[in-house]
């Protein structure tokens, strides 16, 4: 009979001490993507204003595109990120081998990330750009 009462004390115990408050700050674990020497990249004007910075970021093996909360752009029709071949892409009459689509634009200002397919090599990009889809007109863009 006592080792039964022993055991329940032990048991309260334990959960007691199992189920304490504790508090744990984790860090985050994105980092830059140092092995594809992608730079970030500053938001400049094409048609419309289009301000802030775009970086690449890694984490947990999957790559993303990360703007900053300075980020601005104009409203407009079907906006999409892009990844463009080349510097500077045109303000208007993008081809579609010169470009691979990410994602519809999540919204017009602030924080946020794109996750970028596993079969995108970011060396073959040199920008990424808001792309108005339905007049094929740039916004603006970044150089990364």
């Amino acid at each position: 009979m006592r080792y039964k009462y022993l055991i329940i004390i032990g048991l309260i115990s334990i959960l007691s001490a199992g189920c304490t408050n504790q508090t744990v700050t984790e860090t985050p674990t994105a980092t830059t993507v140092a092995t594809a020497d992608v730079k970030p990249g500053n938001f400049q004007a094409g048609e419309h204003p289009t301000q802030g910075q775009v970086s690449v970021v890694k984490e947990a093996g999957k790559n993303y595109l990360e703007f900053d909360q300075n980020f601005k752009t104009d409203q407009g029709p079907d906006l999409y990120v892009i990844l463009y071949r080349f510097e500077k892409p045109p303000i208007s009459g993008i081809k579609e081998k010169d470009y691979v689509s990410i994602a519809r634009l999540q919204k017009i200002s602030g924080n946020q990330r794109y996750a970028l397919p596993n079969n995108v090599n970011l060396q073959e990009f040199k920008s990424v750009a808001i792309w108005c889809r339905k007049f094929n007109a740039t916004f603006g863009y970044a150089i990364l």
